[in-house]
């Protein structure tokens, strides 16, 4: 019988408290960068003393420790990256992940030593460019997201010798691979330096505009009463099927404009066929039911998104992907409930995003049954517990009657919620969003728990 490898499960850490969570609920391995020098310089906790605190952390539970250097450096950042990060590869990383054929060159040359995991930045889509890259002595290639499972699988077999990772969870860019310059044209914050501020993600209205005037400028058109695209869409289609002689009618020509709804006033010309206002927001990627199929494939690593995500995200999302894999490993069937599970996150709903050509419930409905009478919202975090009792930092409104789960890396549990305290112990129905404190009963591991609502 063939032994099945378990892949390694690697979580996103923006600070020590997130990574000992992510350790916690079982992650093998987690994932931190300088913010001078990788893609996250905002929310990011991880100066130099940091990461030499997380290395130490990591190596004593024997966990892996991954520097992110991924940034596409300009020359002022080429000049001070070796001695910037030679105190960090003297804390004994696992391995940097890095981007930068030019940087990666410089790293090889000091440190040849130094395991390096080319980042997906990089855009690897092909054996090939594996092959490359293992010839210039990188130990571990992380694919493109644009990669389906067939691309993954025929890679794996072409590059049986490589480490192979793939991103499994977390939100998705609208540009290949993250390369995107919305953000710098908008705010003058370059992704690809660090500074993205999720353009993508913004809410946008629009109005319609008139024609290019003959300088090429577009005006917008007052409206007397509330504009609807969609509207407006569906009559110009209506224009566009009653031409007879197969023209374009000019009707469903024109041209609109897009506002931001921090930006009042700044009007930006549009084109797209779009229905809805987040004319440019991805769905997030999920690939939880996926997992059998990357084991079986052979994929080394399997890696989670969000490196500015939330305590709970990065507890919630490692306890579900270390069950699916440990599941898929031992051979037992999916779990549809860690799809719910995974339903209690704040997401922009899931997709799996290139990994399958068909989505999964195209083949076995996973969703309706399981998903949607078990959502959950955050609302709290254990941070002390003594005589049956748990001091609790709220971070949403509970009740009193609330279902609650314990989320705990012993395990969960779901339990009516039928009294609460206050600080100074006097009884109240109802726990405040942040930034409060109560006391809530709980028999059995408290320390480290969060709290969800169930509804």
């Amino acid at each position: 019988m063939t032994t099945i490898k378990s892949p390694e499960l690697l979580l996103p850490a923006g600070s020590l408290d997130k990574m000992r969570a992510a350790y916690d609920f079982g992650a093998d391995a987690i994932y931190a960068g300088q913010p001078r020098y990788s893609l996250r310089a905002r929310n990011n906790e991880f100066k130099l003393e940091q990461i030499g605190i997380g290395i130490a952390e990591a190596h004593a539970r024997g966990k892996k420790f991954f520097v992110t250097s991924n940034l596409l450096p300009h020359n002022d950042k080429v000049r001070t990256y070796l001695r910037d990060i030679e105190p960090v590869i003297a804390m004994k990383p696992d391995a940097l992940i890095m981007a930068d054929p030019g940087l990666i060159m410089m790293v090889r040359e000091k440190w040849p030593e130094m395991p390096i995991h080319l980042s997906v930045q990089a855009n690897t889509v092909n054996w090939a460019a594996v092959k490359f890259w293992q010839k210039m002595g990188v130990a571990r290639i992380i694919l493109s997201r644009e990669l389906s499972l067939d691309e993954v699988e025929k890679i794996r077999q072409e590059c049986p010798d490589m480490e192979l990772e793939v991103f499994v969870h977390g939100a998705l860019c609208i540009a290949y691979s993250g390369r995107c310059l919305l953000s710098g044209y908008f705010n003058r914050r370059d992704p690809n330096q660090g500074t993205c501020t999720n353009a993508c993600r913004w809410t946008y209205g629009t109005q319609e505009a008139t024609d290019e005037t003959d300088s090429g400028e577009v005006k917008p058109i007052k409206m007397d009463g509330d504009f609807s695209f969609e509207q407006e869409q569906e009559a110009a289609e209506k224009n566009f099927s009653a031409c007879g002689d197969g023209q374009r009618h000019p009707a469903a020509d024109k041209v609109y404009m897009i506002e931001e709804a921090g930006r009042p006033g700044a009007l930006m010309p549009i084109m797209e066929d779009e229905h809805g206002t987040y004319i440019m927001n991805s769905k997030d990627l999920r690939a939880v039911e996926l997992i059998e199929r990357l084991v079986k494939i052979g994929v080394d690593s399997l890696k989670i998104e969000g490196r500015t995500k939330s305590l709970y995200y990065v507890s919630r999302t490692a306890q579900v992907y270390r069950r699916a894999i440990d599941d898929a490993v031992a051979g037992r069937p999916f779990n549809p409930e860690l799809i719910s599970e995974l339903d209690g996150l704040a997401s922009r709903g899931y997709t799996s995003g290139f990994l399958e050509r068909r989505p999964a419930q195209d083949y076995q409905n996973y969703e309706t049954g399981h998903s949607v009478g078990h959502r959950s919202q955050f609302v709290g975090e254990v941070r002390s517990a003594q005589d049956g009792w748990a001091l609790v930092e709220t971070k949403n409104k509970f009740s009193v009657g609330d279902t609650i789960e314990i989320i705990h890396p012993s395990g969960n549990r779901k339990v009516p919620l039928a009294q609460m305290k206050n600080e100074k112990g006097e009884t109240i129905e109802v726990a405040p969003g942040s930034p409060h404190k109560v006391w809530i009963p709980m028999d059995g591991p408290a320390n480290g728990a969060l709290i969800a609502r169930m509804f």
